[in-house]
């Protein structure tokens, strides 16, 4: 039965030469929704309705550029011999710190650029942000990546899995750890934590280090389960390195932002 289990068809759409793959089409239905949460919030908040628009622009295409470098850096002894993989994007690759970097420096540049608080801007784009993220995962689970260790079916069965889970987590004559959904539903949880959270009338910049703080803890111990990390070390893996980190720089800023009376300023005001 197992060696009839054909994999999904990682290619969406095929126009001759040219190919779709589900990869980036689940990337870009992400970035999308994410886009069109992002600009109906920032309206309710008083911001120009074309402001998310403008910084997306920029901030997309550098985005995908930190997260591949930082991916490639890391996985140099491969793509030293093999340059021409190094924009073969659609075949997965994309570090989502990487991205982070890029967004949060193009979103700090914009903000100043246009006067409008950064704080303020981050605070309306997390649980967009996050939302992104748990459908992007969806992404590596059509190109059969970003999975765990190997276990057996019936362990997949016990978590009560879809058959087309189960099945696309056949890979090579084994199974493996559906890594990637453990963090999509942490993800998703993570935005329906953030949604509530508008409500409570945070102060400013405590949506986006809640976000931090909540998306870093869950990639942890998912990294942790991973077979396909980035290495810092031979033994330390970069992802739960950044994540320890952030965790320790959002309560750090939460904690000195309060202290300085930086974060007087409420989610709800309208103040830029």
């Amino acid at each position: 039965m197992e060696e009839s289990i054909q994999p999904l068809d990682p290619i969406a759409i095929s126009l001759g030469p040219i190919q779709v793959h589900w990869y980036g089409v689940i990337i870009g239905a992400a970035i999308a929704l994410g886009l069109y949460i992002a600009i109906k919030e920032s309206a309710r908040r008083g911001l120009d309705k074309d402001l998310f628009t403008d910084l997306m622009l920029w901030a997309i295409p550098i985005a995908i550029l930190s997260a591949r470098t930082y991916y490639v850096l890391f996985e140099w002894d491969y793509y030293s011999r093999y340059p021409g993989e190094i924009i073969a994007i659609w075949n997965g690759g994309l570090a989502i710190h990487g991205a982070l970097i890029g967004s949060v420096i193009t979103a700090l540049v914009f903000a100043r650029k246009r006067k409008v608080s950064f704080w303020k801007l981050a605070d309306i784009a997390a649980p967009s942000i996050i939302l992104g993220q748990a459908i992007g995962r969806w992404g590596n689970f059509m190109n059969q990546e970003a999975h765990g260790g190997e276990v057996s079916r019936a362990f997949l069965e016990n978590l009560h899995l879809p058959e087309f889970i189960i099945n696309q987590m056949y890979i090579n004559g084994a199974y493996y750890h559906p890594t990637f959904l453990y963090e999509s539903l942490w993800n998703l949880l993570g935005f329906i934590l953030l949604m509530l959270l508008r409500r409570v009338n945070l102060r400013r910049g405590e949506l986006f280090l809640t976000y931090v703080i909540w998306y870093s803890v869950g990639r942890y111990f998912v990294e942790g389960l991973r077979t396909d990390s980035l290495m810092l070390t031979e033994t330390l893996r970069m992802a739960q390195t950044i994540s320890v980190a952030l965790v320790v720089l959002a309560v750090i800023l939460l904690v000195y932002r309060r202290v300085k009376g930086y974060a007087d300023v409420r989610y709800l005001d309208n103040q830029s």
